[in-house]
């Protein structure tokens, strides 16, 4: 079967849902522009900062688009087959993903622009409010430490698999410090010297290209006394720390535009490929019901594949720094739905990558197996082979700094919203404090290994949980906008359904991963390898979202007998 032609169909879903199903959402919602927004009515110049629609577009889809809708197709499809992986990325963008970031974004909005749990707090009271932070804060310290751990390794990668001439992370780690530094540079052109938004994108952009150029004559190599993954992951650290405490227009907003456009082209070119290049799709459509690590496809087909479906991190990015750059209501329909189908076109190009390699074999690393199937398809259009690895590898390390940075910021709002800290250096200390965890894990703990003494990145060993996490985040969000809308009286239909698959799914995949620290613990072991405290979190993870529910419920059944007292 051609590639394309299983591409462009998917495209076409995700046509029709926004043309058709987001105008359906919108209207629940009744978006109005004459509506002054937070970042209108509080606009500081720092955190509230009125943006243009495509900019924000630009922002929100870099934050949002981490390595998950890489990582997570490419293991999925590797370990199930690319028909189921497809649908559930397909569908579950459009009915769920999308209609759980519009939501997400609209309810911040409405309420003065602050986080998700202020929204929790208004609505289903201050016990709830407590543990929905505790589940956010989790999540977030799995966020960061699956991403930056990710990024660290790709900059220590000597080479790629086929390309011993072609350096790998070490060309990725000067491209990304020139992209980086290219934001600065752009965030001066807008802010000092007043230039047009359009102009300088045009400008910018462009010189993206030269960076991958750059990195593959000067490639940036840390000394190997520094400890190779851990010095990045150390550096990385220190980067969040710094765009956290900047103002929005000096790194994280101009950085976001650029990362976004340049995921544009990332988009746009492999899409290009695909469709010109006459690849065949040769995986098989359908592996099995269990993987090679003994996950059954239900449930843990939904939990793998997060990001590019579904991803309960998005609303903490709408509601943490997207909300409070939305300078009409109107946008919020292109930024948060949009976003998220734009994030489903690329989980389809990462299955892409895995559909066109023969039966039997592997991916591999999955950045490596994303940047070499997004350098195969774009050399479909007479680009140098070696070119495209560097640009492939570079696209994935945007994903990841695009996210990690708002991440961080997130951590410190959500730390101030929690002590009522108020400008100062208190942002400093509560951006040192969202950072000390990952800090802890990925710079000072010793490594995890195998039983043959091998490395276990950090990221395979917490990847299940952190997506079972963040699909649940995603259920309970949706549970807290469907209170929300209730109490106003409207019409709560569309995200009741989409809430009650994220809930299944995730508790009964937490449940299955709780049993390998619940079983030694009943047979009078205490277990804490791997493994184990995988399994503990999952029992705590289980036992906030039944406390959140429980609550939830209450808050409900509660406003009906006020109102029935009134009636």
């Amino acid at each position: 079967m051609p590639l394309a032609i299983v591409v462009l169909a998917a495209l076409a879903v995700f046509a029709v849902g926004y043309l058709v199903y987001s105008r359906v959402v919108a209207k629940v919602y009744a978006l109005d522009d004459t509506r002054t927004t937070p970042a209108v009515s509080r606009a500081d110049g720092v955190d509230y900062v009125p943006t243009r629609a495509p900019m924000l577009l630009a922002q929100h889809f870099a934050a949002i688009s981490a390595a998950g809708p890489v990582v997570g197709p490419i293991l999925a499809c590797a370990w199930f087959g690319w028909v189921p992986a497809l649908l559930w990325v397909v569908l579950g963008a459009v009915v769920i993903g999308a209609v759980h970031d519009f939501s997400t974004l609209v309810a911040s909005v409405r309420h003065r622009a602050c986080s998700l749990p202020e929204v929790v707090r208004e609505h289903i009271g201050r016990p709830a409010y407590w543990v929905f932070v505790g589940f956010i804060w989790l999540s977030l310290m799995y966020v960061l430490v699956a991403f930056i751990d990710i990024t660290a390794r790709q900059f220590v990668v000597p080479s790629f698999p086929g390309a011993p001439g072609v350096a790998a992370g070490p060309a990725v780690a000067t491209s990304s410090m020139l992209y980086l530094g290219l934001a600065v540079v752009m965030g001066l052109l807008l802010e000092k010297a007043k230039l047009r938004a359009s102009l300088v994108t045009t400008l910018c952009v462009p010189l993206l290209l030269v960076a991958v150029w750059a990195g593959q004559w000067a490639p940036l190599s840390l000394p190997a006394s520094w400890g190779g993954a851990r010095a990045w992951a150390a550096l990385i650290l220190g980067y969040c720390f710094v765009a956290s405490v900047l103002p929005m227009w000096v790194l994280l907003q101009p950085r976001g535009t650029l990362g976004g456009f340049f995921l544009y082209v990332i988009l746009i070119a492999g899409l290009l490929g695909i469709l010109v290049g006459g690849e065949q799709v040769n995986y098989p459509a359908f592996v099995g019901f269990t993987s090679p690590t003994g996950l059954s496809l239900v449930p843990f087909l939904f939990v793998t594949i997060a990001c590019g479906a579904c991803s309960g991190f998005h609303g903490l990015v709408a509601s943490g720094t997207t909300s409070k750059q939305v300078a009409e209501e109107g946008h919020c329909r292109p930024v948060g739905y949009g976003g998220m189908l734009l994030e489903g076109v690329i989980a389809v190009v990462s299955l892409a990558t895995v559909m066109v390699m023969t039966q039997g074999s592997s991916p591999g690393d999955p950045s490596l197996a994303f940047a070499a199937g997004l350098a195969r398809f774009v050399s479909a259009l007479g680009i140098d082979p070696g070119f495209a690895l560097g640009f492939g590898m570079l696209a994935f390390a945007t994903f990841v700094f695009d996210t990690v940075d708002v991440a961080t910021r997130m951590g410190r709002y959500l730390l101030e919203e929690l002590l009522g800290w108020q400008g100062g250096g208190r942002r400093w200390l509560s951006t040192a404090l969202t950072l000390a965890i990952p800090a802890l894990y990925l710079v000072l703990m010793p490594e995890s290994r195998s039983a043959d003494g091998k490395v276990i990145p950090a990221y395979m060993v917490i990847w299940t949980v952190f997506g079972a996490a963040n699909q649940l985040l995603a259920g309970l969000s949706l549970c807290a906008v469907a209170v929300w809308l209730m109490q106003e009286g409207r019409s709560a239909r569309f995200v009741l359904l989409p809430m009650v698959i994220m809930l299944g799914v995730t508790l009964w995949a937490l449940g299955a991963m709780a049993m390998s620290f619940v079983r030694p613990l009943l047979a009078g072991r205490l277990e804490l390898g791997i493994q184990g405290i995988n399994g503990l979190v999952a029992v705590g993870l289980i036992g906030l979202a039944v406390a959140f529910l429980r609550m939830a419920w209450a808050a409900r059944s509660e406003e009906r007998r006020i109102v029935q007292k009134q009636a």
